[in-house]
C-alpha cells in the first residue's frame, strides 16, 4: 500500500482565530506523524471545500477523511459521507467525540476559568438534526460528571433541545428553588453560580452566541490541546485499518 493521506475536514469558519487554531491542529497531526501527507478541507464558510479535494487526489493512493468535527452530524453523515463515496479507496474516520480525553480537557478548562463544586455547568455543543450527534454529546456529559459533582446539562446552539439559553435558564430557575430535574444529575447549591463549558473546538459564529446566554461564565473551547492532535491520529489510524491489502 502507498503512504496513505490524511484529509483534516473541519467545519470552517469566517473566525480569524478560530481559523488559525484548526490550522495549528493540523500541523500538529503532521508534526506527531512525520512524513504523513495531512490536508486541509472544509465542508463550509471556507475553502478548499471537501469534494475538490478528494477529487484531485492522485488515483492509486489510500485517503482518510478525518472529520475535524466533535460528534456525528450532518456534515459527517452527508458532506463528508458523500465525498468518500465518489472515491475508491477512501474512508472517513469518526469524529473525534465522545472520548473520555475531550471530558478531561473540558475539566481543564472549567478549572482554568475557576469553576467550583457550587456551580452549575451546562455543556454547550453545537447541535444537530441528527439524533446521533445528541447521543455522542449525551455520552460526553456522562463522562465529564465521572469527573465533577456539579449539575451538569447538555445544551445545544442550534436544531436540537435545549437551546443553550433555555438551558441557562432551568439552572437559574433550580437555584431559586424552582423544579429541578432530579437529583440523579447532580444538585444545584444555593449560591453557585451558572457555567457555559464550551464544547467547541475553536471560536466562531457558535462560540460568540454562548457569551449571549445569560450565564455567569463561559469556558475557552478546547483548542489548542495537543490531545486533539492525538485524538485524530487515532481516528485516522483505526480507519486505515479497514482499509484492503
Amino acid at each position: 500500500m502507498k503512504n496513505p493521506i490524511l484529509i483534516a475536514c473541519s467545519h470552517g469558519t469566517s473566525n480569524a482565530q478560530g481559523a488559525a487554531e484548526v490550522n495549528a491542529l493540523r500541523d500538529e497531526i503532521a508534526a506527531l506523524r512525520p512524513g504523513l501527507d495531512v490536508r486541509e478541507s472544509y465542508v463550509d464558510v471556507q475553502q478548499p471545500d471537501l469534494v475538490d479535494v478528494v477529487a484531485a487526489l492522485p488515483e492509486d493512493e489510500p485517503s482518510v477523511v478525518v472529520p475535524l468535527l466533535l460528534s456525528v452530524g450532518y456534515h459527517v453523515k452527508v458532506d463528508i459521507a458523500r465525498a468518500v463515496k465518489s472515491r475508491p479507496g477512501t474512508l472517513a474516520a469518526a469524529p473525534l467525540g465522545p472520548d473520555p480525553r475531550l471530558a478531561a480537557l473540558l475539566d481543564q478548562r472549567l478549572r482554568e476559568a475557576g469553576v467550583t463544586d457550587r456551580d452549575a455547568i451546562v455543556l454547550a455543543a453545537a447541535g444537530s438534526s441528527n439524533p446521533n450527534a445528541a447521543i455522542s454529546v449525551e455520552e460526553l456529559t456522562e463522562q465529564l460528571r465521572a469527573l465533577r459533582p456539579n449539575r451538569i446539562v447538555p445544551a445545544y446552539g442550534a436544531s436540537a433541545r435545549p437551546s443553550v439559553p433555555d438551558a441557562v435558564a432551568m439552572l437559574r430557575t433550580e437555584a431559586s428553588g424552582g423544579a429541578g430535574a432530579g437529583e440523579s444529575a447532580g444538585a444545584v447549591d444555593d449560591g453557585g453560580r451558572v457555567v457555559i463549558a464550551s464544547y467547541l473546538l475553536a471560536p466562531g459564529y457558535f462560540h460568540d452566541q454562548l457569551a449571549k446566554a445569560g450565564a455567569d461564565l463561559v469556558t475557552e473551547p478546547l483548542l489548542p490541546s495537543p490531545v486533539v492532535a492525538e485524538i485524530a491520529l487515532e481516528r485516522f489510524d483505526a480507519a486505515l485499518a479497514k482499509l484492503p491489502a
